[in-house]
């Protein structure tokens, strides 16, 4: 069984809790995420089955967008309506000023890490120190938020609103970071990913829903190829003898390979995916590479 399962994450449940759960359901020990979500969120979670665990590095790696809600006024240890209050302010800003304030954050800046987060320092998990009482100094991170989309106020004091960002960016750092600027303070009283990569929240499936298809036979019907979620990569065909160059991990010439997509730009670095001649299975990815203005193909990832 090779493939990836665009899961729903409900609330109350880890990323790792979902991945043992299917782990029975599938009766697999080949299995893993493409990015830690905390308890209290839900939305997409892509996990990874058979071969494909192999793409879990390449997925980690790709934006996210959620739906977010901030509420002004209260600070809480955790970021998070589930933390401990530390301070109440009253929310004496207008919506426009809020708005503007929000808005400010599209683009690069650099945010600190919350201490109650899986991030690792010196090989312990954050949240593991701030359970314990201690907190300690953290390197801000520079991340991008590309987009983001106020969708609603309700009150004074909260905001629906959507965000797209880059990988490790903390929704929740956001959210007290806005409250910083507002003077308000804030937390994140609701998140919701609705999409990672190329997964998207209305293509989900349940834990419950896997557990049915498998009962039935038909858990291949939504098992999605690992192919797929490379399909922005141009294709390569390789017959029999390159094939056995890219599995020895040998550089070919791509001009010299059986069959490229047409019109594609090679690029130092970026990557293609690998087919096999007459079966037209996806076999893994090459790197491109280019030298003496001469186009190198060789293997990134076999799967």
């Amino acid at each position: 069984m090779d493939g990836i399962i665009n899961i729903l994450k409900p609330p109350e449940m880890t990323s790792f809790d979902v991945v043992s759960a299917l782990r029975g359901i599938l009766k697999t020990k080949k299995i893993g995420h493409t990015g830690t979500l905390d308890p209290m969120v839900s939305g997409v979670l892509p996990v990874c089955i058979g071969k494909a665990t192999k793409a879990v590095e390449l997925l980690i790696e790709k934006g996210k967008t959620y739906r977010c809600e901030i509420t002004l006024g209260v600070t809480t240890d955790t970021q998070d309506s589930f933390g401990k209050i530390l301070e109440i302010k009253k929310v004496n800003v207008s919506k426009k000023k809020i708005a503007e304030d929000i808005m400010s954050f599209e683009g690069q800046y650099n945010q600190i890490p919350p201490m109650y987060s899986a991030k690792k320092i010196n090989g312990k998990k954050l949240y593991q120190l701030a359970r314990a009482g201690l907190e300690i100094e953290r390197e801000s991170v520079s991340v991008t938020i590309k987009k983001i989309g106020i969708i609603e106020f309700f009150g004074d004091d909260k905001v629906l609103f959507d965000v797209e960002c880059t990988k490790g960016t903390f929704i929740r750092s956001l959210c007290e970071d806005i409250g910083i600027k507002l003077g308000t303070g804030a937390h994140m009283s609701f998140l919701l990913r609705t999409q990672s990569g190329s997964f998207n929240i209305h293509d989900t499936v349940t834990i419950q829903q896997v557990a049915e298809s498998m009962k039935n036979g038909i858990v291949n019907d939504i098992l999605i190829p690992t192919d797929t979620i490379f399909k922005d990569y141009p294709k390569i065909i390789l017959d029999q003898n390159q094939m056995l160059k890219y599995k020895n991990g040998m550089t070919m010439v791509l001009m010299n390979c059986y069959d490229t997509d047409e019109g594609f730009l090679a690029i130092d670095k970026s990557l293609m995916r690998v087919y096999e001649l007459h079966t037209d299975l996806f076999i893994g990815l090459g790197e491109i590479s280019i030298g003496n203005e001469i186009v190198y193909i060789k293997t990134k990832k076999f799967f």
